[in-house]
């Protein structure tokens, strides 16, 4: 793997990161969040991924932020503590999830895009490609986006609010494997936001294959309406 940063076998969880970790601003926290894990237990087991691509969004100075608008019912959980889960539902199918940054009050969070699995590879496999056995060459796609990332470890909206910092919740955010060094971390425009997309607030590992690929956004195009021909005074149209 790239920038420096090796991880064989299952990583031992460590314990959460400490609140003050996030309450500072989004893109700060971003490159530091890169190489930590996260881990959630569930009935089926623990899944931990460790952070190799992530995103900040700076609340209501970033229009490109949920929270650019002000507090909703929707964006409620990033104008609270740090450190919490805030998971939003997108495209009618799926899930992704980010983490609250600076004081309560304020709004900004960083997404989770993409992670190497360390832990409960099985059941990860399993959400994403059904009842069969791993599949190794696909196994670096297990977390590989934010969708997958939240497929993977089973984040859904019960887990909007989730404290990460707090050692008895069942969704976790612990410290790095590894540090990652400056020169192994590289940065870019954000992915698929069409406001303020060129600001490069997106953080990755460099050279882990776990990172998802770049996709600029693209504005729908409205369907075409469908135009008559000129009709003769037979009442026929034209070819």
């Amino acid at each position: 793997m790239g920038g420096g940063l090796t991880a064989a076998g299952p990583v031992p969880p460590g314990p959460p990161l400490p609140r003050d970790f996030f309450a500072r601003p989004a893109q700060e926290v971003a490159p530091a969040l890169l190489g930590c894990v996260l881990r959630h237990e569930t009935p089926d087991g623990a899944v931990a991924v460790m952070l190799t691509e992530v995103e900040a969004y700076a609340g209501a100075a970033d229009a490109a932020s949920h929270a650019f608008r002000g507090r909703t019912a929707r964006t409620a959980v990033m104008f609270g503590e740090p450190g919490h889960a805030y998971v939003y539902f997108t495209y009618g199918m799926h899930f992704c999830v980010n983490l609250v940054c600076l004081p309560e009050g304020t709004a900004s969070a960083v997404l989770l895009r993409a992670g190497r699995v360390t832990e409960g590879a099985a059941v990860a496999a399993e959400r994403r490609y059904g009842p069969r056995s791993l599949p190794g060459a696909r196994e670096r796609d297990l977390a590989r986006g934010p969708a997958r990332l939240c497929q993977a470890l089973g984040i859904g909206r019960a887990l909007d609010g989730a404290d990460g910092c707090d050692p008895d919740s069942p969704l976790r955010i612990s410290g790095p494997v590894r540090a990652v060094t400056a020169a192994g971390i590289h940065r870019g425009p954000r992915v698929g936001v069409s406001r303020a997309a060129e600001i490069p607030w997106r953080f990755w590992i460099a050279g882990d294959p776990t990172v998802s690929a770049y996709r600029a956004h693209v504005p729908r195009r409205a369907a075409a309406k469908a135009v008559s021909a000129p009709a003769t005074d037979g009442g026929t149209i034209h070819r």
